[in-house]
C-alpha cells in the first residue's frame, strides 16, 4: 500500500472544478496584485474566525515580521519564545535586531512551558511569541495574564493552527496579534507562499495594511517603512475555493487522530490535546526512542513519515551569538531527538490508517 503524507494531489482533484474556475477568473481579469479575490478572502477569513480584522500577506514568516513592525519592536528588545519550532519564529525576531529569549517546552504538548516564562522576563522584554505547535493552542489564559501583569505584547505564531480553538474561540482572536501560514502543506494551504495576520486592534490593523505595501498610505506616499508583503491574487483565489471545505476537513482530521491514538497509545507516547481546546492536527507526532530505524522500516512499507525540527533553535549555528549550549533546554532537545510525525490529512481511509498502525506495532 502506498500512502501520501499530506495528499495535496487528491485534495486538488476533489476541488478541481472550483479551484480551476477561480484561477481562470483571475487570469481573465489579469488583476494579480490585491485583486478583488484578496478582499473577498479577507472577508471570508473574518467570518470564519470572528476576528475583527483579517489581513492577508505573502507568508507566515512575513506575518510575524508585520506583527513586530506594527508593535514597533526595536533593536535590543527581547522577545520570549520557544526553541522547538520552525526557524521563522526566532528568525524574524533576530531580523528585527531584537533578541530571541528561549524558554523550554512542555513535555506533553511540545508548546512553550508557561511556568518558565516569568523567570525569563527582564526590563528589555517587550513581547511573548507562543507557538501553537502541530496545531494545538497553548495555555493562552496564563500567557495573557503574564503579559498583562508585565505590560507585554503577545503575538500568536499560529502557522500550524489556523482553525484551532481555545475555549471555543479560534486562536486568531488571542494575543494582540495572531498570525498564520497558508504554505501548501498547512491545514489550509494555497499553492505557493501565503499567510495572514489577525487582530481586533484598530491601530495595528491600519498599520499592517500599510506595512504590507511598503508602508504606503496613498499611492506613492509612505507613512512607514514597510515591505512587499502582499498575498498574490491567484493564491487568494485558490484559498477561496478551498475554504468552504475546510471545516469538514478539520473534523476529518480529528477522526484520523482519534483512530491513531486509540490503537497506538497502548504502546507509544501519542499526542495529548489539553481540555478546552481543539487542535487542527497539522501533524500527528509520536515520541519514539528508535526513530531512525522505525522511520526506515516504515518507508520500506510505503509509509512516509517526517521529522520536524531535529535540532532545536538554540543549537543552530545562526544563533550561536546567543550563547546557549547543549543541555540548556533539555526537554526541547529530547523531543527533537524523538519526535516522528505520521501521515496526517483528511483523506486517509480507515484501511490506510489501520495499515499504518499495524506496521508501527509490528516494529516497536
Amino acid at each position: 500500500m502506498k500512502i501520501d503524507f499530506a495528499n495535496l494531489s487528491l485534495q486538488y482533484q476533489k476541488y478541481k472544478t472550483n479551484i480551476d474556475s477561480n484561477i481562470h477568473a483571475v487570469l481573465n481579469k489579469s488583476n494579480y496584485i490585491l485583486g478583488e479575490e484578496v478582499h473577498q478572502l479577507e472577508e471570508k477569513l473574518k467570518e470564519f474566525t470572528k476576528a475583527k480584522y483579517a489581513i492577508t500577506c505573502s507568508s507566515g514568516t512575513d506575518a510575524l515580521s508585520l506583527a513586530m513592525m506594527a508593535m514597533n519592536i526595536q533593536p535590543g528588545d527581547e522577545i520570549i519564545t520557544t526553541p522547538y519550532t520552525f526557524i521563522s519564529t526566532a528568525e524574524t525576531i533576530a531580523l528585527m535586531k531584537a533578541k530571541p529569549v528561549f524558554v523550554d517546552i512542555d513535555s506533553v504538548t511540545f508548546n512553550i512551558d508557561v511556568n518558565l516564562i516569568e523567570a525569563a522576563i527582564t526590563h528589555k522584554t517587550k513581547a511573548i511569541i507562543p507557538v501553537n505547535l502541530f496545531g494545538q493552542p497553548t495555555d493562552m489564559d496564563i500567557i495573557q495574564a503574564i503579559a498583562k501583569k508585565h505590560n507585554l505584547k503577545v503575538i500568536i505564531d499560529g502557522a500550524q493552527s489556523f482553525g484551532s480553538t481555545y475555549k471555543d474561540i479560534t486562536d486568531s482572536n488571542y494575543g494582540d496579534i495572531s498570525t498564520t501560514s497558508f504554505f501548501p502543506a498547512k491545514p489550509l494551504g494555497c499553492y505557493g507562499d501565503g499567510g495572514a495576520v489577525f487582530t481586533n486592534n484598530d491601530e495595528y490593523a491600519e498599520i499592517i495594511k500599510m506595512l504590507r505595501v511598503h508602508g504606503q498610505n496613498k499611492r506613492y506616499e509612505y507613512k512607514h517603512l514597510g515591505m512587499g508583503g502582499r498575498l498574490d491574487t491567484i493564491q487568494a483565489a485558490i484559498l477561496l475555493a478551498k475554504l468552504p471545505y475546510f471545516a469538514k476537513e478539520l473534523l476529518d482530521r480529528q477522526v484520523v487522530a482519534k483512530r491513531y491514538s486509540a490503537s497506538l497509545s497502548k504502546s507509544l507516547l501519542t499526542p495529548t490535546v489539553k481540555p478546552n481546546r481543539v487542535s487542527t492536527w497539522a501533524q500527528y507526532t509520536l515520541k519514539v526512542s528508535n526513530r531512525e530505524s522505525l522511520q526506515s522500516r516504515l518507508n520500506d512499507k510505503g509509509i512516509p513519515t517526517a521529522v520536524y525540527y531535529p535540532t532545536s533553535l538554540h543549537l543552530q549555528k545562526c544563533f550561536q551569538y546567543l550563547k546557549y549550549k547543549k543541555g540548556d533546554f533539555a526537554i526541547s532537545e529530547k523531543v527533537a531527538s524523538e519526535a516522528l510525525s505520521l501521515p496526517m490529512n483528511p483523506f486517509l481511509t480507515n484501511e490506510q490508517i489501520d495499515y499504518i498502525i499495524f506496521e508501527i506495532q509490528k516494529k516497536i
